[in-house]
C-alpha cells in the first residue's frame, strides 16, 4: 500500500505513539488533587508548553479541544454569539469554517464569502474593500487542505486589525510542511489539529492572543481557563504538544522533501496531455491536486484504490459524497472536471519510489477511468 493522504491525517510518529504510551499509563483525571490526578495534570501543561514552544506563543494561549472543526468552530459562533455584525471569509475555506459562517448568515449575521484568484490567493485589498464598520472578525485559512495555496496570513491580519476587526486563521495544514510565525503575523485566533502532523486523532489546539476573551461553546466543569469544559485528555495533549515539537524542528528537511516529491510528481503527471495540476509550485509542497479530464471520477479512485495508492477527491470530511469540491468550483473547474480530480498529499516518510509508482499508477487509472 502507497499512502498519500497526509493532508487527511498524518500516520502517528513513532514519537507520538511512545509519548501517548506513557500518559495514558497516569490514571488520574487533570482536574483532580490527589496525586494521580496531578501527575496527569504535569503531563497536560508538559504538552501544552511543548505546543507552545513550538509555535513561539505563551502557553496560556492555547486552548485543548476536540480538533480543527471545534476549535474554527469556536472562534467563528463565539465572536457572533450577540448575533449581528458582519463575517469575512472565503468561498475556498474549510468546511469547518464554511458550515459555522452559513449558519451564522442563516441567523442574521451578514456574511461575504471572497472569490481567490486562479491560483487560489486572497488579495488583501479584497478584504480592505469587504470591510465595514461592523466587521468583527476575517477568518481566512493559512494552507488550503485541497490545492495548498497559501495565503499571506501577516498582510492580511494587518488589514483586519485596520478596519477594526479580529483576523483568525485556520493553520491546521502548515505545521511541519512551512514556518509558522503567530506572533508576527498579529492574528488573534488560528486553530491547529494534532493529526495532521503526526499527532493522536481527536486533539485540537486554539491560539487566543493575550488579553482576547470568548464566550465558551461548551459548559461544564470551567476546564481551560473556562473556555472549554469537559475533562481534558492529557494523555492525548501530551503527545500531541511533544509530537508537535518535533515536527516544527524538521520543518526545513520536511518541506525541501515534500517540495523534492511534489515537482517530481507534478513534472511527469504535467506530461500527459489530459491530467491538469491545480496546485501550484508557490504553494505548500505537501498537497498536489490533478484533474483527470474526462474521467469518471468514482472509477478513477477505484482503480487506484486497486491498484493500492490511497488518494482523496479532497477532504476527507466530504469524503463519501461524490459531490464536486467547492474549492475547485471556485477556482473555475466544471462539475465534470472537479468530480475527475484527485489530491495526492505526502509526509516525511513518503519515498520517491512510492511517488514513481503512483504516478503511474494515476496515469494508467485515468486512461482506464476515461470514457
Amino acid at each position: 500500500m502507497i499512502y498519500l493522504d497526509y493532508a487527511a491525517t498524518h500516520p502517528m510518529t513513532p514519537g507520538a505513539l511512545a509519548a501517548y504510551a506513557r500518559a495514558a499509563g497516569v490514571p488520574g483525571n487533570p482536574a483532580s488533587i490527589h496525586r494521580a490526578g496531578q501527575a496527569a495534570r504535569e503531563l497536560l501543561e508538559e504538552g501544552r508548553a511543548a505546543a507552545a514552544s513550538a509555535l513561539g506563543v505563551p502557553p496560556l494561549t492555547l486552548t485543548a479541544l476536540s480538533g480543527g472543526t471545534e476549535a474554527d468552530n469556536q472562534v467563528l459562533l463565539s465572536s457572533f454569539a450577540e448575533g449581528g455584525g458582519h463575517l469575512i471569509t472565503s468561498s475556498i475555506e474549510h468546511s469547518a469554517v464554511l458550515a459555522p459562517a452559513r449558519w451564522l448568515a442563516a441567523r442574521g449575521v451578514d456574511v461575504t464569502f471572497l472569490t481567490p484568484d486562479a491560483s487560489g490567493r486572497i488579495d488583501p485589498d479584497e478584504v480592505r474593500r469587504a470591510l465595514r464598520p461592523d466587521t468583527r472578525l476575517v477568518s481566512l485559512h493559512h494552507a488550503n487542505n485541497e490545492i495548498g495555496a497559501l495565503q499571506d496570513v501577516a498582510a492580511l491580519a494587518e488589514v483586519a486589525h485596520l478596519g477594526g476587526a479580529k483576523f483568525h486563521t485556520d493553520a491546521v495544514q502548515a505545521p511541519g510542511v512551512v514556518p509558522l510565525a503567530l506572533m508576527e503575523w498579529g492574528v488573534d485566533y488560528a486553530s491547529f489539529s494534532a493529526h495532521k502532523w503526526g499527532g493522536p486523532l481527536g486533539v485540537g489546539l486554539l491560539y487566543v492572543r493575550r488579553g482576547l476573551e470568548l464566550p465558551p461553546l461548551l459548559l461544564g466543569g470551567g476546564q481551560e481557563k473556562g473556555l472549554r469544559s469537559g475533562t481534558q485528555n492529557a494523555p492525548g495533549l501530551y503527545a500531541a504538544g511533544l509530537s508537535l515539537r518535533e515536527a516544527v524542528s524538521a520543518q526545513p528537511q520536511t518541506h525541501a522533501h515534500l517540495r523534492s516529491l511534489n515537482d517530481r510528481l507534478t513534472a511527469r503527471l504535467s506530461a500527459e496531455a489530459n491530467l491538469h495540476a491545480n496546485h501550484t509550485p508557490e504553494g505548500s509542497p505537501k498537497v498536489a491536486s490533478f484533474t483527470a479530464r474526462g474521467a469518471d471520477g468514482e472509477a478513477l479512485l477505484m482503480n487506484l484504490d486497486l491498484a493500492g495508492v490511497c488518494v482523496s477527491a479532497g477532504s476527507a470530511c466530504s469524503a463519501g459524497t461524490m459531490q464536486p469540491s467547492h474549492v475547485l468550483l471556485a477556482l473555475g473547474l466544471s462539475e465534470a472536471d472537479a468530480r475527475a480530480t484527485v489530491r495526492l498529499s505526502f509526509g516525511a516518510a513518503t519515498t520517491t519510489e512510492e511517488i514513481d509508482t503512483a504516478a503511474e499508477a494515476l496515469i494508467a487509472a485515468a486512461r482506464a477511468s476515461t470514457a
